[in-house]
């Protein structure tokens, strides 16, 4: 009970961008306060290696993947990601999969108590995460970024080396309107003298990568050079995206100079609890999950999906500062889409969902349901055994149907 009303304050008292969205308490575009932070706490993380990930896709599960490959060689692996599904401790790990013990989240929070006072809920769990990785003396941690890159409280780290994975719109707002703006705020996460892996050659960005790099001192790689093609059969995380995040590990282990265990990949999600990533959830009728929710993303699992061939059912709601304009013309034409609104105030209301896709759309067949639960039921009593329901759209419309 005292876990969980310490808990309640901190939520209430520094309210996250996941729940609350973006504004003045949420999120600060800077690093000072974070650098102040961090050394009140005594800069933990220059006690242990780290890798840092950004990009606007495909992070978390590169972050996920490259910590099972490293703990498949006997290292003690931390693992600090963003958003969580359930439970905030997901964002901070020991590899194989174990969570920060409450009791270590009230020692942190009470130690810390003044110090946290003006922070940010992202500055307060950055900082939790790399305490406790000093504390539990880990070998080795890999750091997802939490928006962007240049300005991510995460980026007062020195890795021994920073990758980039995929760079798409989204948070248009913070990171810019152009694909090369925003790959200019995923390069601030280089650093001199270590090596940088981006993903893939692109006419857009790779100036401002070269560019950045050059400026910084960086060593530049990418790993579409590095790794020309694979496929992992019997994955666990099962989407045809990983494709792409595997060979961005792999090339990561290659600059690491450690061989990768393709059974660790093959089991990522067993083995770090990664979840929400094209997700079975059930068979006959297959229920998928998947928290997917920009343009990029979400046309990769659109054309899977279409390409499955089978009955769909689409079980699908939006955040309110998502670009549904952009998204609406992915959608596939032969699905049932029961749409719904999950239960957070960033939620674009279900009505009006409903008649904006109307507009764009008038083509799709849409109905809609009072609540997630609700849609995933009709969406059961309307399937038949061969057809896939998927759902998804957001992280809080699969955060909702998990718990």
């Amino acid at each position: 009970m005292q876990y969980e009303k310490k808990i309640e304050e901190i939520f209430e008292r520094h309210p996250s961008v996941q729940v609350s969205g973006f504004n003045g308490r949420t999120y600060k575009a800077g690093i000072e306060s974070m650098l102040s932070f961090d050394s009140a706490l005594g800069h933990p993380w220059k006690s242990f290696p780290c890798i840092h990930v950004a990009g606007t896709n495909g992070k978390g599960s590169v972050s996920s993947m490259l910590a099972a490959a490293l703990a498949s060689h006997g290292l003690r692996v931390g693992l600090f990601t963003s958003p969580h599904l359930i439970d905030f401790r997901e964002r901070i790990k020991l590899i194989p999969n174990q969570l920060i013990s409450k009791e270590d989240v009230l020692s942190f929070l009470d130690k810390y108590e003044k110090q946290i006072a003006e922070l940010s809920f992202f500055e307060i769990t950055t900082g939790m995460a790399m305490w406790w990785f000093e504390k539990e003396k880990v070998d080795v941690a890999v750091i997802e970024v939490g928006l962007g890159g240049r300005l991510d409280s995460t980026n007062v780290i020195t890795p021994i080396l920073s990758v980039v994975t995929s760079i798409g719109l989204d948070h248009c707002a913070m990171l810019g309107d152009t694909r090369a703006e925003i790959a200019r705020e995923k390069a601030g996460i280089f650093k001199n003298n270590v090596p940088a892996l981006v993903w893939e050659h692109d006419k857009e960005t790779d100036e401002v990568f070269e560019k950045y790099a050059e400026e910084v001192g960086a060593q530049l790689h990418f790993a579409d050079e590095m790794v020309r093609t694979v496929h992992l059969d019997g994955m666990d995380l099962r989407g045809e995206y990983q494709d792409a995040n595997v060979r961005t590990v792999l090339a990561a282990m290659k600059l690491l100079g450690v061989e990768a265990d393709l059974d660790a990949l093959r089991n990522t999600a067993k083995i770090t609890g990664l979840r929400g990533r094209w997700e079975i959830l059930q068979e006959n009728p297959t229920v998928i999950c998947d928290i997917g929710h920009n343009p990029a993303a979400l046309a990769h699992n659109f054309r899977q999906l279409e390409e499955s061939g089978k009955p769909l059912i689409i079980v699908y709601g939006i955040m309110a500062d998502k670009a549904l304009d952009d998204i609406a013309p992915l959608m596939p034409s032969a699905a049932r889409y029961i749409l719904c609104s999950p239960a957070t105030p960033r939620a674009l209301p279900v009505a009006e969902l409903f008649s904006r896709l109307s507009a764009l759309r008038p083509d799709l067949n849409l109905q809609t349901a009072y609540s997630v639960s609700d849609a995933v039921q009709t969406a059961l009593l309307l399937a038949s055994l061969d057809s896939i329901i998927y759902i998804g759209g957001s992280t809080f419309v699969v955060a909702e149907i998990l718990q």
